[in-house]
């Protein structure tokens, strides 16, 4: 029975890999875009492993035919313990609790999916650099310049500003505290999974802050000169849903 508990999980646990991986985009909320047919990979794998546990160990939808089930080792002291009123037998074929309770993450996984990464990382975030090129193309001559946090960041702190200077921009992110007062527009990046993810933050002056955790797409010129190495002075915030990649650094669409 332990072992049926464990083909179980395993194939539980590809099914949420596959479903996560092709059914949905939920799959962006752990791992970076590139990742997704190495998800698909390990949950074909899962489902393989399983369904050959299954076929070994006869799960009850599992034919075996009409052989009979393998016989139990009797222990020698058997009839010594049938006199103490105690089925030893059955409590050792049953599964422990805690093998059962391997099926709660992957069923969560399934129906109560995480959500992506907020606030709470970020001011927790662990000082880690993100790289970012010195040089960058001209900017286009229409304003707002849409920019992904990272360019606005190189721009700004790389390649001291590279034109932005009396420009409006647009950012996508999501609202932060700042500690002291004020807020953040902040974006989370990923090298590979939600694990080894590090914030880039900008400063937002001249608007009340949403609520945290909130999408926006702001719209502002670049602060510089300030002890804020990143500002933005906002002229609009605009609550946008939730993209379907949190963690993909992406320009605002252009409306």
């Amino acid at each position: 029975m332990r072992r049926n508990v464990q083909t179980l999980v395993v194939l539980l646990a590809g099914a949420a890999m596959l479903h996560v991986a092709l059914l949905t985009d939920m799959y962006l909320r752990y791992v970076k875009e590139g990742l997704r047919p190495f998800l698909i990979a390990s949950g074909v794998l899962l489902i393989v492993l399983g369904l050959i546990g299954a076929a070994r160990d006869g799960f009850p939808f599992v034919s075996r035919g009409n052989q009979p089930p393998p016989p139990r080792d009797v222990p020698a002291s058997a009839d010594e313990h049938s006199g103490s009123g105690h089925d030893h037998g059955h409590h050792h074929d049953r599964p422990p609790l805690v093998a059962w309770l391997l099926l709660v993450p992957v069923l969560a996984l399934l129906l109560f999916p995480p959500p992506p990464l907020g606030s709470y990382t970020a001011s927790r975030d662990g000082g880690l650099t993100v790289e970012l090129p010195s040089k960058y193309g001209k900017l286009p001559a229409s304003d707002p310049v849409r920019l992904s946090m990272t360019e606005f960041t190189g721009r700004v702190t790389r390649d001291d500003g590279n034109g932005l200077d009396g420009r409006t921009v647009a950012l996508t992110g999501f609202v932060t505290p700042r500690p002291g007062g004020g807020w953040f527009l902040t974006r989370h990046l990923v090298s590979c999974c939600a694990a080894d993810s590090v914030s880039l933050k900008v400063r937002v002056h001249g608007a009340e802050a949403p609520p945290v955790d909130t999408w926006i797409v702001l719209t502002g010129t670049w602060r510089p000169g300030t002890g804020d190495a990143l500002a933005v002075d906002a002229a609009a915030v605009t609550p946008v849903p939730t993209p379907a990649n949190p963690y993909g650094d992406t320009a605002p669409p252009a409306t």
